[in-house]
């Protein structure tokens, strides 16, 4: 298991169990659609998608916006247009 996932200041950082695991899941919905990670100077390669998921949140590069919708702090954005148009109904 992701060792900072146990950590209670993880979870206060997105403003709950809920919150966080709902960050995860959409965060992992574009990794899997494609989507490269925010990290800079990490090499994602190695990494699975769960432990890149937790590195954005820990540098604050993802965060749920007041909606519940997927935000993030890199100047490039989400590309929602990569996304299924099964998932552009699913409050992404």
């Amino acid at each position: 298991m992701i060792e900072e996932l146990k950590e209670e200041r993880l979870i206060k950082k997105v403003g709950g169990r809920f919150k966080l695991s709902a960050l995860i899941q959409k965060r992992l919905v574009y990794l899997n659609k494609g989507a490269r990670s925010f990290l800079a100077n990490i090499e994602t390669g190695k990494m699975d998608k769960l432990s890149i998921v937790i590195q954005e949140i820990i540098e604050d590069k993802i965060y749920l916006d007041m909606e519940g919708n997927l935000q993030t702090t890199h100047p490039g954005g989400l590309d929602l247009g990569m996304l299924d148009s099964d998932f552009g109904d699913a409050g992404m």
